[in-house]
Parts: structure tokens; sequence; C-alpha cells
């Protein structure tokens, strides 16, 4: 008998590097995609940002997005302090969107807030 995995591998739609997915967690939360597409087409889970909808001045590593941007519903921030990593199973498909040049700048801060050159 052949054990099958969480995730369909075969499907071609595996999440890629700057899309925006919701999250299926306590509740449904935006989340983006950070791990490159190599590892996402095979891995069973994903390194994300997460996102919020509250600003804090004070955390000057969260990347504003504006509403629409990658699909997304409001305006929000990238807790580039925050990266994690999620199971794919968690994500609710199909991806939202794909965000255009402030995911340079959210690549930025998460080098920032991990010590990273």
């Amino acid at each position: 008998m052949v054990s099958r995995p969480l995730f369909d591998t075969s499907r071609p739609d595996f999440p890629r590097r700057g899309q925006v997915f919701y999250a299926s967690l306590d509740k449904d939360r935006p989340v983006i995609i950070l791990s490159a597409d190599s590892l996402n087409r095979f891995s069973l889970d994903v390194c994300v940002v997460p996102l919020t909808t509250i600003k804090h001045e004070e955390f000057s590593v969260r990347v504003p997005l504006k509403k629409g941007d990658g699909g997304l519903k409001s305006d929000c921030w990238a807790k580039c302090d925050q990266v994690t990593t999620l199971e794919k199973r968690f994500l609710l498909f199909p991806a939202k969107g794909k965000l255009g040049s402030s995911f340079a700048e959210i690549e930025k801060q998460v080098r920032i807030a991990l010590g990273l050159p």
C-alpha cells in the first residue's frame, strides 16, 4: 500500500514565491509565500510572511501593502519580523494574486529582521 502525501505534489497549482494566499488558521488569514519555488513544488510546507491590518509604527520592518495589491481585500502590513512555516494543507487555493514591486521591499525587510546581509 502506497501512502499519499497531504498535498498532491503533482498539482500544477503549487504555491509560488510572492503569491498571496489565505491560510485557514484560527480564521482565514492572508500570507505571502516566501520560500523558493523549487521547494514549494515538492515540500509539504512553505515559508510565509503573515499579514495584518493593524498598523504598528514602532515596527520598521513591517511593509505596507495597498488594497488590491496581490488581490488583498484591504490595506495591510507584511509582518517581516514574524516569518513562519505552514503546511500547504492550510492554504486556501487558488492564490488571490501575486505581489509586484512591493515583494522586493518585503525580501529586504525579512533580511533585516533575520540579521542577514
